[in-house]
């Protein structure tokens, strides 16, 4: 989706971007947006629940190690814990200065290892399809994140933001959102911000339906985003 040229509706504070959220607060920014995040969670939720023992007995036979994995990240300016299906083996983060050298990404905080080795054979075909996010509408329903946002990161990596980008870290954080539809995992690192800062910048319904539209199709023909 290219980015079309928006209104500057910043406010200049020593040179500093600074993003003024009750500027043009719209209805749906102040309620419907966390009302569809209601809805559509209330809706998925049960459905995932079906398909749960069957996920979490493949993890368990494919591999050691706990069915969920627990991820701390930014939203809302605050760390929250982030629920996934485990697609990786025990010690995966503590393995990542060993392949440190094979990460095919070097801006910003991105970390991409085509065939990393530390992704189990059920966990491969979990991603293919975002069959690991699925215990994010967990957090959603809380509200920690929303169905649609910016791209979620650790507090470590938040720092790397350039200080024009650094009022997406005060956002709510996203499953899905502009950049991850257009191939996040392959965009530099500030172009992945720019799609972040033009979708804060232009939240609405029609917005959040077209990414969570384009979504569905991505899922229905994953070719890695």
């Amino acid at each position: 989706m290219k980015i079309k040229t928006i209104k500057n509706s910043s406010v200049e504070n020593g040179g500093v971007f600074v993003y003024n959220r009750r500027k043009n607060m719209s209805w749906y920014k102040k309620r419907g947006k966390r009302l569809l995040d209601i809805t559509v969670s209330l809706v998925a939720l049960p459905v995932i629940f079906l398909f749960f023992p069957f996920i979490a007995l493949a993890i368990k036979l494919d591999s050691k190690g706990q069915v969920f994995f627990k991820s701390r990240r930014v939203s809302k300016g605050r760390i929250v814990i982030i629920y996934k299906f485990r697609t990786m083996v025990v010690g995966a983060e503590k393995m990542k200065k060993s392949i440190k050298h094979l990460n095919e990404r070097n801006d910003g905080p991105f970390f991409k290892i085509k065939n990393d080795p530390r992704v189990t054979k059920v966990g491969k075909i979990l991603r293919k399809f975002w069959i690991d996010e699925l215990l994010q509408f967990f957090n959603v329903l809380k509200g920690d994140i929303s169905l649609v946002g910016p791209r979620p990161y650790p507090p470590e990596e938040v720092f790397k933001y350039p200080k024009e980008y650094a009022f997406l870290s005060r956002a709510k954080a996203g499953i899905t959102g502009l950049s991850q539809i257009n191939g996040s995992s392959s965009l530099p690192f500030l172009e992945v911000l720019k799609f972040d800062s033009y979708y804060v910048k232009n939240v609405s319904l029609r917005l959040d339906l077209k990414i969570l539209w384009k979504t569905l199709l991505l899922i229905r023909k994953p070719s890695g985003v």
